[in-house]
This record gives C-alpha cells, structure tokens and sequence, in this order.
C-alpha cells in the first residue's frame, strides 16, 4: 500500500492515503519525486506540480475548481487556495459519445487509468487498472454465479416485493404523531408469525401547507402507504387537516383494503382502543405472509451518501457504483438522489442517459434544483459542509465527482420527480435535496426496499427502510461499529480487492432476506419530508 494515491493521469494532485508530513517524498512514475512542503492530513490533496493562480484544480481527471492562488508543486491543496469553477444555471449539449470511459482511461468511477500510468496504492490489479471490485465489466453485465443470484422476500398480491414484513402507522398529520408512537408501542406485544415490528413514522407536516408544498407531503405518505416492506399498514388521520384521510385516499389509486385501514381519531371516541384493535388485525392478516425465494433483478436500491470524507470518492462511493452495474446488470434497479451534489459532475449522468428525453429531464433535474435556490435567495455553491471539508473536500466540483461515482457506468434509464414511484428497471435519477433524512426517504417513497448510505464521518440516522452504513475508512468503521454495517475501507489494504464488491453484493441480500442492519437492531427507523413552502 502507498501513502498516497492519484486517481488520474491527467490529476495534478495526489490524494493522502495518511498524513503526509512536511519534507515526505512522492515518487511519480516518471521518476519525479515531489517533496510535501506542509502537513497534508489524511485524505486531503497534495499538488503534484506548480498550478497558477486561476489554473484548474484537476482530480478525477475533472476539473474540480480554480486556484485561489499560486500553488506550488507540494503543497497542501484545500479551501484556503481552491475555490469553485462553478456558475449558476447553465446550458447543455446532449454528448452521449463523450461518456467517460470509452477510451479506456478515465472510468466513470474515476477511479480507473491507462494501464501503466495512473499511480495507486494497491486498489489496482493485474492489468494495472484500479476497480473497486472487479465484478461486473463496462456494461454492467454480471459473471459466474451472480447471474443467478437471489434472495428471500415478501411477494405481495399487486406483484410487488418486500424485504420486510412490518406493520406501519403512518399519520396524515403531525397532530396525531404522540398518538401513533404510543400505538406502535402497545402494538408491538401482540408480534406473531412473520411480522417483524410494529412502527410509526412521526412527522410534522399534513396541515397549514399550500399548493406543490402540501402535494409533496400528500404524494409522499401515499408513497410510503403503499411500499410493499410493510405487510399492513394503518393510515391514521385526525379529521380537521388539509392532508386528511379523504384526501389522501385517491393518491392511493387502487390498494388491498386488508392490507391497509384507516383510523381518524376525531370521529372516535377512543383512538388508543380502535387504533390497538386495527392493529391486532393487521398483525393477523400479515403473520400468515411467508418469505420466497426471488431473483436479485426484483430488488430496487436506494443510493445516498453523507459526512463524506477525501476517502469517499476513491472507496465506498466507487463499491456502491460497482455494485449498481452488476444489480442493473441482473435486471435490478438502483437509484441515485441528492440532485445539489451533482453539481460539477452532472454533464457525466446527462451523457450516458438513454435517450435525448431522459437528457431533457436530467437537465431540468439539475436547473430546476439551482432556481429553486436562487428563488430563495440563497447560494447555489454552499457545500461541502464542514464535516466535508474536515475529510479532505474542498469544493462541491470535489464532492460531486465522488459523489456521483455511486452511479457506477450504466446508462440512465429513468428521471423522476420528486415522490414519483419507479417504474423503469435500471439505473434511474430521483430529484430530491443532499439532506440525508429527506433524501433517504425520497428514496424509500420511490419504491427503494433497501439503501445503500456511504459515509467517511458517520451517522446513526435511519430510514423507512433498512440503511446500510458503508464506511469509507477503516477506522471508522472500527471506531463505530454500533452505526457501520460495511467497510469500505480495506480496498486501500486488502490483498484481494475483487472480493469486495462480492462481499456487498452478499451482504445485500442477507439484508434482503431478513438479516438486520445496525440501525435497525437500535430500534431507530425515521423519516422526513422535503419542506418547500411557507407554513399558514
């Protein structure tokens, strides 16, 4: 393993594998040795040669911003001389013949280089081309036994499938919410069978909204009323709030009425006793419900990351991408969020859509996104977050190319707005903003059954659905292990790093069968909807 790491031949600076200390030598491949001129921390960037003031920053073989200043070849490279490159809402050309990667250097991971040239620290293999797992080639086509790859799930009677068989309260509003905790905690007594848990997800929202504000909320709830990983569901309403049940009703369209009831707690006169006795119904209806043996191309992923740190784009972001080609690959269906950290890498997702339409949408994805900022009067650009930049990223150019390598190499095959439902199998684009509670559940309401949350900081945080936690170091993964469920981390040191993205891939579909994730063994589950107008 080297103490470094250029992810590119076209880089002009090196990531640190571990700190760097002042007078530390790099040995390029051209024979050049570049001297640390400054302590560089651990997954922080270094320059690998002079770059003048206005000069492009280049990681990723990208630009990810300008020099400040003039930065000398050795020197550390981070916000106090690197800004952003980026502008406010712009114009695109459909290019889908410059999808990196065809030209055999710079992968969409950005993590692979010309055999010979692009400098690593044991990611690479045979043929000197760095992977993050080896297991699925360009055009996401999986090999071997993953071809036939399956898990255990809940079919459900409108085709659908859960990982899960668990039992939802989800109120229409938040005057209800004491209500519905205290009923999931009287509920959860009366377990049998397969049912798994008995849960409420508070939130604020339902009443006092106006126009796309309150259709978001209606849109999501009926979202999460209808995700197959609950075996039942109770919609319970108050009976005075705009989002009421009468209302949400026909954002259900067709729906098992034994699978899902409804309580409004005004038009009762006891809510606790009619909501306990919904409940013990629906446990009954669901116990009954068996776990079957269905094939990997059913499972729909979710795909977030948070607390990124320097490591991110280089381990677990690239694993996720990996892992997101060979589930396409199978005929499964991933989806990607966080629309503002796109921002900087977007021309790369808007050039391996389909099809000019899916271009069309992605572009209104990312402007859409950037005037609802400046309709708000607030900064396009402000991001990365501290924690961000504590990990070694400086710029949101810097962040979005980590970030977006998630996505791995297949082609978009489908845009939604926010709290549309999939329907395309494949990789798809979601709109929803980088916060991690909101957007991990933009994602659940999609139809994700599980998600997969890369971190460098880490978060304890859950989901409607079950979180997986890959950490992008090691040592936080050692540090945490009550919130991390993977370990990206020992791509920089595992002597076979092929295994790894099996290993994922594995540990997926335990999950999917019924296996637990940390958070879901704390007991934690949460949810949050995208606030977007003015409260009455």
């Amino acid at each position: 393993m080297k103490d470094w790491i250029r992810i590119h031949e076209r880089d002009n600076v090196a990531v640190a594998l571990k700190e760097l200390k002042a007078g530390e030598r790099l040995a390029l491949e051209d024979g050049r040795f570049v001297t640390a001129l400054e302590t560089v921390p651990a997954g922080h960037k270094i320059a690998l040669r002079e770059i003048p003031e206005g000069g492009e920053v280049i990681k990723y073989g990208h630009r990810i911003g300008l020099a400040k200043e003039l930065i000398s070849e050795g020197q550390w490279v981070h916000v106090h001389n690197l800004r952003t490159a980026l502008g406010e809402v712009l114009e695109y050309a459909y290019e889908p013949a410059k999808v990196p990667g065809d030209d055999g250097k710079a992968g969409s991971d950005g993590i692979v280089g010309d055999a010979g040239k692009a400098e690593c620290n044991g990611i690479a293999e045979g043929d000197g081309k760095a992977r993050c797992n080896g297991i699925a080639d360009r055009g996401g086509k999986p090999g071997g036994a993953a071809e036939q790859a399956s898990f255990q799930g809940f079919l459900r009677g409108d085709g659908k499938v859960g990982v899960r068989n668990e039992i939802w309260i989800v109120p229409t509003v938040g005057c209800v919410n004491s209500i519905a905790t205290a009923l999931a905690r009287k509920a959860n007594a009366y377990l049998h069978g397969s049912v798994e848990e008995v849960i409420a997800f508070p939130h604020p929202y339902g009443c006092s909204q106006m126009g796309e504000d309150q259709e978001h909320t209606r849109q999501i709830l009926a979202d999460l009323i209808l995700h197959p990983n609950a075996g039942g569901v109770l919609v319970l309403g108050l009976g005075c709030e705009n989002s009421g049940v009468a209302t949400l009703k026909p954002y259900l369209g067709a729906y098992d009425e034994k699978r899902v009831r409804f309580l409004v707690c005004q038009e009762v006169e006891d809510e606790m006793a009619a909501g306990e006795e919904i409940l013990k119904e629906l446990i009954d209806q669901a116990a009954t419900d068996q776990r079957t043996t269905l094939p990997a191309s059913k499972l729909i992923v979710g795909m977030k990351c948070g607390g990124s740190d320097g490591f991110s784009g280089i381990t677990a972001n690239p694993l996720v991408g990996r892992f997101s080609d060979l589930l396409v690959g199978m005929g499964g269906t991933t989806i990607l969020t966080e629309v503002p950290e796109m921002f900087g890498a977007e021309e790369i997702l808007m050039n391996r859509c389909e099809n000019r339409e899916l271009f069309d949408k992605t572009v209104c994805l990312i402007n859409d996104f950037k005037r609802y900022y400046t309709e708000n009067h607030q900064t396009i650009y402000e991001n990365p977050s501290p924690g961000n930049k504590q990990g070694g990223i400086s710029t949101l150019e810097d962040k979005s190319l980590g970030c977006t390598q998630k996505s791995g190499s297949a082609p978009v095959r489908g845009v939604l707005a926010y709290g549309q439902r999939v329907e395309t199998s494949g990789l798809n684009l979601l709109s929803a903003p980088g916060n991690d509670l909101v957007a991990a559940t933009a994602l659940a309401a999609s139809g994700a059954q599980i998600i997969l949350f890369t971190t460098g900081r880490g978060t304890p945080f859950a989901s409607p659905v079950p979180t997986i936690k890959i950490s992008s170091n090691s040592s936080l993964a050692t540090k945490k292990k009550s919130w991390i469920d993977f370990d990206a981390g020992v791509v920089l040191t595992d002597d076979a790093p092929a295994q790894l993205g099996e290993r994922l891939f594995s540990y997926v579909l335990e999950v999917a069968s019924g296996r637990k994730v940390r958070s879901e063994e704390a007991g934690f589950h949460d949810m949050a909807i995208f606030k977007q107008g003015v409260t009455l």
